[in-house]
């Protein structure tokens, strides 16, 4: 006898489909999911909401609906969301925790690229790439006097120890660096496992020749980072923010970089993304901007769906699943 096949639907922005969950993985999950329609974005569902009824699984990734009371009145048998992207809070909701729906992510993933991004930023920054290339350019000359931290014995301020963080130190672990890192939450004990030392905001900021920030975007931690923090930077020191732009108090980020060219500022994200036309942020010279990069971007992105169709088998399968993730530990992701 066959065994009954579990209803699902796919809901994200149909542009991404084929990257979150191309045919291999659609192919595959129809083994054991019946899915009731054919993918649809946010609207569609909005817009014809009882195709929900006899839904019990979700696949989504980027464009997820959110599942508030109202929407989740048309979605009596969901049981889990497996979400092939990072942040969940933008769609999960109180109703939807007092349902006891799970729901898992591809956080994890993601993080491995922004940690992968953020060492690579590091160590170029270590050798103050950036501020040399701008120097080269300008002054054609092949060497130049300024000092440079290097690669042995620096330190480097880490900004908060969540899965990226820790992914961060455990990537800068082969090389010969000091490590310190900020996190309110965590003890000294904690951070002995990690070989780092913990220190205050002040400290990280006056004592690193590199901090990187990791702090996701939560109402206490916007505007953590203030111009006092990088004014009080080491001569050389470079700042990287691949975490939220909002965790910065950008105006008087940008003051202190104007007053001190010797520092060096490389922000993936800011706030709000893209900046204000006329932002400083594009014209000074010891501004690095990317365009918010540091995480899966485009071949990148299959790994998060891959991560999910593993879930979903375990979740199958009767076992726990490894990045589920509960309503307390959605207070602490970005």
């Amino acid at each position: 006898m066959a065994i009954p096949k579990i209803n699902g639907i796919m809901i994200l922005d149909l542009i991404n489909l084929e990257k979150v969950y191309p045919l291999p993985f659609f192919n595959q999950l129809e083994e054991f999911i019946h899915f009731i329609s054919p993918p649809l974005n946010r609207q569609m569902v909005l817009d014809q909401p009882e195709i929900l009824q006899e839904v019990e699984v979700i696949f989504s990734s980027w464009g997820m609906v959110k599942l508030d009371a109202e929407l989740l009145e048309f979605a009596p048998n969901l049981k889990v969301v497996f979400y092939g992207a990072g942040s969940i809070r933008y769609f999960t909701s109180s109703a939807f925790w007092q349902r006891g729906i799970k729901v898992c992510s591809a956080y994890h993933v993601n993080g491995e690229f922004v940690a992968n991004f953020a060492l690579a930023q590091i160590l170029l920054s270590l050798k103050r790439y950036w501020y040399y290339l701008r120097q080269y350019q300008i002054n054609h000359q092949t060497w130049l006097r300024d000092p440079i931290p290097g690669m042995y014995k620096s330190k480097v301020g880490i900004i908060s120890l969540g899965a990226i963080g820790r992914k961060v130190i455990e990537l800068l672990n082969p090389f010969d660096l000091e490590v310190l890192a900020y996190d309110p939450y965590w003890q000294q004990a904690q951070a002995d496992e990690f070989g780092v030392r913990l220190c205050n905001l002040e400290t990280i900021f006056q004592q690193c020749d590199v901090v990187s920030l990791h702090t996701p975007w939560l109402p206490e931690t916007e505007g953590l980072i203030t111009g006092d923090h990088i004014a009080s930077m080491k001569q050389g020191a470079t700042f990287i923010n691949t975490a939220r732009g909002a965790v910065v108090r950008e105006i008087e980020m940008i003051q202190a970089l104007d007053q001190r060219p010797d520092l060096t500022a490389l922000l993936d994200v800011t706030y709000p993304e893209p900046p204000s036309e006329n932002s400083k942020l594009f014209t000074l010279p010891n501004i690095i901007l990317s365009p918010h990069i540091a995480g899966a971007i485009d071949g990148e992105i299959e790994k998060m769906g891959a991560q999910m169709v593993s879930e979903f088998l375990r979740w199958k399968d009767g076992k726990a699943m490894q990045f589920e993730i509960n309503e307390e530990k959605a207070k602490t992701l970005a």
